[in-house]
């Protein structure tokens, strides 16, 4: 068999629309499906050497493509969370008020990231905050994968616990 060698640009402009409607469907947001899009075929590109059967190139783009968009709602519900953000302050209101309820939801996140073991508190900050991915976080605090993963969907569910974040996670979920 002698096949010719796969090109990400001849990838993107064959399945370039499915990822996006994939993406499209499963975030029901234009933007965050060209991100997703982008990501996907980003992710496609340094991963081209691993695709084992080219005949299954669709569903090998489209695997990356549902693991990206999980990644990406993840990170979204996360964003939400931890973003200091005065969404429920009209334009019309002076900056004031922008900075108090600003400074009311940093202190509500300040107190629940400190009830946390240092270690949870540490993965939340570099994987939530910084979002680093979980093998930079694995090297910066000098353990395995594995331990990130575990320890961040603890330190995840013990944040959930808290009280004064409890409303906030209820309305991303």
């Amino acid at each position: 068999m002698n096949e010719k060698p796969l090109h990400i640009s001849e990838l993107f402009n064959q399945f370039h629309r499915d990822v996006y409607h994939f993406a499209l469907y499963f975030t029901n947001n234009k933007q965050d499906a060209e991100d997703i899009t982008q990501e996907t075929f980003l992710k496609a590109m340094k991963n081209l050497h691993q695709l084992k059967d080219p005949q299954k190139v669709k569903t090998w783009i489209l695997s990356i493509a549902r693991f990206t968009a999980v990644d990406w709602i993840r990170k979204q519900k996360l964003r939400r969370l931890f973003t200091i953000t005065a969404s429920t302050v009209t334009h019309e209101e002076d900056m004031n008020s922008r900075r108090v309820i600003g400074e009311e939801n940093w202190k509500d996140l300040q107190q629940a990231l400190l009830k946390l073991k240092p270690h949870y508190r540490s993965v939340i900050i570099m994987r939530g905050l910084n979002e680093l991915s979980v093998k930079e976080t694995a090297e910066a605090l000098q353990c395995s994968e594995g331990k990130v993963r575990v320890d961040f969907h603890r330190a995840i569910q013990e944040l959930k616990k808290d009280d004064s974040l409890k409303e906030r996670w209820e309305s991303y979920e």
